[in-house]
């Protein structure tokens, strides 16, 4: 049913004069098929259809770039330079568009030193408030408000140089077995392979014994070895015992070569800050032992600004508490101090009056965002792409700029329903001072609540790209193709009954996070929904301690966070400080964590090679006729192989132009066009495609084209079930989202053979998906477990939490007002449970 204010906004949207509307004609970007379009200015407007039918390729592809290309045009080709330009969409013309700002899912810069203090530019005037309204100790001059900052060298604590932890390597650390002989790699720190050996042969020409247990070393001799940071150049002789070496060297004979002696601890010092490869910092961060600064006490700062008091704190405890609190001390603090600081120091009183007022209309604005639960302190790389979209999401409230159109992509992800409302007020606030909101969505709340839909499809990929409908929401429940339509309007979604549990894994005594002794039950054999507003712990029961003490109970190793540029340097190390599982888990055999990382760093990794697929599409290339008589394997259809890609552009397919003044442009490869493959390559043909031309398939198509044989398309329809069956197979990785990337991953599990006992954890595996792929992919996951196995999600989407065999509804609020089980059981117990918010929006 349409709410009064949708209905009243409609009425007023169709009497609007043409001239207030944005008229796109001609639109041909990726699947758009000349698409003509009018969508009312000073509205909230939707694009929905199912993924891949042309949404963001309309709303950002087409819109936002031609609005970005028109400002650009207007700066000097120098300003140009700084930004990221989108390509020049394929449009006839657009009329009436206003500047864009666009706000896109995209994951937290990887440096920890960006915050949401950061972010949100908050940091800057908490630190202008302990400088000009701090209280100061006795006699001590003025700091400014740059050095209430760690990232800068007048606030950064000399000895950690602003990072709160110190390093340091020890001979325990490097050596861990001393029972080991050098020639049996007892320092474990020094390199692997040719390096390594390398190091152990110098010492040979050095004389030191390389065949007795460390422990028996001299420790002069094992502190040199270690710690020495002289780099003597000697002669090395590969292949020769210590005797041997000896005579020699008293010969004087030729040395195979001449080596550098390198101490372990020089030798990972220096790694870990100049290498290029994360792969060895990881490594070596091993050997590192880290320990609170002991000048600055993990604060990060000089003794400086940590003297000068705000509320009693100083700064470093200011930016641990969460943002509901900080309002409140805000809050307070002008209140109490005004009457005697305009007495005793009126300057202070100014200062605290219009920064604590400026200070809390932002606060405001992210709390009513649902965010209230975050820290000033915690790093963007932790925070979810909605966590961090709805921050700069806050930033353009305050920002009170008029008459902009705003571009949003799926603003409602990884939002709870009781936060969709938060946000539904928040785009309100955009448009009520003046801005037009166009939004690309999934979530029927936010379709419901537009003033202006635009259907787009009917289906994905060469399927889409048409413009079913375009108007106020009660129309669309006339257009009959549109998938849409029957989530908005036909209610009827079958709910099936839930399972029994074969077994339970029981969790007790789990602190982590906000979790404070939290005992839980999960049900083996069935499909577990864990929900609860975002921030109240979900993240921390399932997918850290939960996987943590499975894996503990089996064994294996705790994966380490690989793609972030500084790994050891995080602001904080959290591990789950207690808990156990009280009953013994022989059910579990497996543990597979299905998460949101990218599938690959650069764009050589695509879905194909990703899944495996594109191994037996090279094999039946390579089993053509002229293959064989080329005498052609698999690996010449890699684009990975020198013998089978563009030597011009070594695979890649394409190459960097630099162009004077202005910024590096990269363009199809000249040679290769694109295609990756050199000529002889892409002469085979397979069905009369060659191998690129099957890469640029979609997965829907590559299902059709290779329907005869079985090995390929049941991957293929594996991929298409899990709502991605409009994905390139050369997609590169780099071009994917993060829910993308899990369903990815997702597929690739999905085709192994399952033996069961399997215990599968993902973390909204619905994040960006239509309704319709929703009931797709809950086929899947059922699969999953009718094949013996237990699935446990992290869900907002009620249809899938209605259609969980059981819920554990963590909450009932945000940061330190959760971190409880707030109630489990069915779908249906949940719905019942008065202090749930997740019941509340559970139709069963």
């Amino acid at each position: 049913m349409l709410n009064f204010h949708t209905a009243i906004m409609s009425k007023k949207l169709e009497s609007l004069p043409v001239s207030d509307f944005v008229k796109v004609r001609g639109a041909k970007e990726h699947n758009l098929k000349n698409v003509d379009l009018e969508i009312p200015r000073g509205a909230l407007v939707v694009f929905t259809g199912i993924s891949g039918s042309g949404k963001s390729s309309l709303a950002f592809g087409t819109l936002y770039a031609e609005a970005q290309r028109r400002y650009l045009e207007s700066v000097s080709p120098y300003a140009r330079r700084l930004f990221n330009q989108m390509s020049i969409p394929q449009v006839d013309s657009i009329d009436g568009l206003p500047p864009a700002v666009a706000l896109q899912q995209q994951r937290g810069a990887t440096s920890t030193r960006s915050s949401v203090g950061s972010v949100t530019t908050i940091s800057n005037l908490i630190r202008m408030l302990y400088s000009r309204a701090g209280d100061y100790p006795a006699g001590q001059s003025i700091v400014y408000a740059e050095s209430f900052s760690p990232n800068t060298p007048e606030g950064a604590c000399p000895e950690c140089h602003g990072l709160g932890v110190v390093y340091e390597v020890t001979e325990r650390s490097m050596v861990p077995d001393d029972s080991l002989s050098i020639r049996e790699k007892a320092i474990a720190a020094w390199p692997t392979a040719w390096q390594g050996q390398n190091l152990r042969e110098i010492l040979m020409t050095l004389g030191y014994d390389v065949d007795i247990p460390w422990r028996d070393l001299p420790k002069k001799d094992r502190d040199w070895i270690l710690f020495t940071e002289e780099q003597p150049v000697v002669p090395v002789y590969s292949g020769l015992n210590a005797e041997q070496v000896q005579r020699a060297l008293a010969r004087k004979m030729e040395p195979s070569y001449m080596g550098t002696f390198t101490g372990a601890k020089r030798y990972v010092m220096q790694t870990f800050a100049n290498s290029p490869s994360q792969a060895m910092k990881k490594r070596v961060s091993r050997f590192m032992l880290s320990a609170p600064c002991p000048v600055c006490h993990g604060k990060r700062l000089r003794p400086e600004p940590l003297s000068v008091k705000f509320a009693g704190m100083d700064i470093a405890e200011f930016y641990q508490l969460n943002i509901q609190r900080l309002h409140e001390i805000i809050s307070s603090s002008l209140n109490l101090k005004n009457d005697r600081l305009n007495r005793e120091h009126p300057e202070k009183a100014l200062v605290l009056l219009r920064i604590g007022h400026d200070l809390l209309s932002r606060l405001d604005v992210l709390i009513d965002l649902g965010l209230g639960y975050l820290t000033l302190e915690r790093s963007t790389p932790t925070l979810s792409p909605g966590e961090l979209q709805r921050l700069r999401l806050g930033t353009q409230i305050h920002s009170n700029l008029f008459g902009v159109v705003y571009v949003l992509d799926e603003p409602s992800a990884g939002l709870h329903p009781a936060d969709t409302q938060s946000l539904l007020r928040a785009l309100d606030r955009l448009k009520a001072a003046g801005n037009s909101l166009f939004v690309v969505e999934h979530e029927i709340e936010i379709i419901r609540h537009a003033d202006w839909v635009v259907d787009v499809g009917p289906g994905a990929g060469e399927k889409g790209g048409e413009i079913l409908y375009s108007g106020p929401l009660q129309g669309l429940e006339k257009v009959h193709r549109s998938v849409t339509r029957r989530y908005l309007f036909d209610a009827d979604r079958n709910q099936k009954p839930a399972r029994e549990a074969k077994g339970w894994l029981r969790l007790r005594d789990v602190s982590r996070n906000n979790l404070k002794h939290v005992d839980a039950d999960f049900p083996l054999g069935v499909l577990t929904s864990v929900t609860g507003i975002s921030g109240s712990g979900k993240s921390s029961l399932v997918s850290q301690a939960l996987a943590e003490l499975v894996l503990e109970k089996l064994g294996q190793q705790i994966p380490v966070i690989e793609d972030r540029e500084d790994i050891l340097l995080q602001e904080e190390d959290i591990k789950t400080t207690s808990g156990y599982i009280s009953e013994d888990a022989n059910q579990i055999r497996r543990l597979i964590q299905v998460d949101q990382k990218p599938i690959g760093r650069t764009p050589r990794s695509n879905l194909a090679t990703y899944t495996g697929l594109f191994d037996n599409v090279r094999k039946l290339f390579a089993s053509t006729k002229m293959a064989k008589s080329r005498k052609y394997d698999a690996g010449r259809f890699s684009f990975n192989v020198a013998k089978g890609r563009c030597q011009n552009c070594e695979g890649e397919g394409f190459v960097m132009v630099e162009l004077l003044f202005l910024p590096s442009v990269y363009t199809p490869c000249p040679v290769c066009h694109g295609s990756r493959h050199n000529e002889k390559t892409l002469e085979v043909t397979y069905h009369d495609k060659n191998i690129a031309e099957v890469l640029a398939m979609t997965v829907d198509e590559a299902f059709e084209f290779f329907a005869s044989e079985p090995p390929i398309s049941r991957a293929l329809d594996v991929v298409r079930q899990v709502g991605l069956g409009y994905l390139r197979l050369g997609q590169p990785a780099t071009e994917l989202s993060g829910g993308e990337a899990q369903r990815i991953k997702l597929a690739t599990e999905l085709q192994r053979a399952q033996h069961g006992n399997t215990l599968y954890i993902l973390d909204e595996p619905t994040t960006g998906l239509h309704p319709s792929d929703v009931d797709n992919l809950l086929v899947q996951l059922n699969k999953l477990v009718d094949q013996g196995n237990t699935v446990i999600v992290i869900e907002h989407d009620m249809h899938v939490v209605a259609n969980s065999d059981w819920v554990i509804d963590v909450g009932p609020g945000a940061g330190d007002e959760g971190g409880k089980i707030v109630v489990c059981g069915t779908a249906a117990a949940v719905a019942a449970e008065p202090a749930s918010k997740t019941g509340r929006y559970l139709a069963v």
